[in-house]
């Protein structure tokens, strides 16, 4: 698997604002309120120059690695105030502490912040700020576009962070009528059906799960007690109305004349 990663990291607010009067240029967000300018082969060109009047408004670090098969070599320098800060500094060999790597040494001078102490190893500043996120140019432009329709950093932030809690409701509510192995229920769907007078839908699964997780709890129920326990579960509030209907089986549903079963086959 290959890894290639020509860029220029920075504030994000700041990267986007002087990418807007150049052509081709395009800005994704990153963790940490910063940017990553993917270098075209135009922007490649007069580098140089395009790092020191980005570095005038604050820091930028130049970042460059290319790896196949887990086999590469990385790059990194820091510009600062219109000058050459810190390197570059380029490594092969990755053998030493994580933190000396150039593209980390240089995110740290950057301001970047490292992981909790829980962090795995791995978390490096490199994946904290997110640069595991893309694996080609092409990638990071198609994260830039994604992005365009926000006016700055804090309002993509925010959308991000409202689609990861729509997507963790969804899962948790799926978590609910999901069924777990290997727990076994007194009572099939088809008998939860009857007992609770509920349509075949994702319920009958959330009953299920209610059961097992009551098997766990409280140990093996009887049918007695399984059917008890969903009559109050069934009462409680928040089940979705729309897929929770009461049918009342007291009392037969009263038959069309036969005359009208005709009449609506004609």
């Amino acid at each position: 698997m290959s890894y290639r990663l020509d860029a220029v990291v920075g504030e994000f607010d700041r990267l986007r604002s002087w990418a807007e009067g150049v052509p081709g240029a395009v800005v994704a967000p990153l963790r940490q309120r910063k940017g990553l300018l993917p270098l075209s082969t135009a922007l490649i060109g007069d580098l140089p120059r395009m790092l020191c009047d980005l570095s005038l408004s604050g820091p930028v670090v130049h970042v460059h690695a290319d790896f196949w098969g887990g086999e590469g070599d990385q790059t990194a320098a820091l510009w600062r105030a219109g000058v050459l800060q810190w390197g570059p500094v380029h490594t092969s060999e990755f053998s030493g502490p994580r933190e000396d790597w150039p593209i980390n040494a240089a995110l740290a001078r950057l301001g970047v912040t490292p992981a909790g102490p829980d962090a795995p190893d791995y978390r490096d500043l490199f994946m904290e700020v997110g640069l595991g996120q893309g694996r080609d140019e092409e990638d990071w432009r198609r994260a830039a576009l994604q992005a365009r329709d926000a006016a700055d950093y804090d309002e993509w932030h925010a959308s991000e962070q409202a689609k990861r809690e729509a997507e963790e409701r969804a899962a948790a509510e799926r978590a609910v009528s999901e069924r777990l192995p290997g727990i076994p229920v007194p009572l099939n769907g088809k008998e939860i059906i009857a007992l609770l007078g509920l349509p075949q839908s994702r319920t009958i699964g959330a009953a299920i799960r209610h059961l097992q997780q009551l098997h766990i709890d409280c140990g093996p129920q009887s049918r007695q007690e399984a059917e008890a326990a969903l009559r109050a579960w069934a009462a409680e509030p928040g089940l979705p109305p729309a897929t929770v209907r009461r049918v009342d089986t007291t009392s037969p549903r009263p038959r069309r004349p036969a005359s009208a079963d005709r009449h609506r086959g004609q």
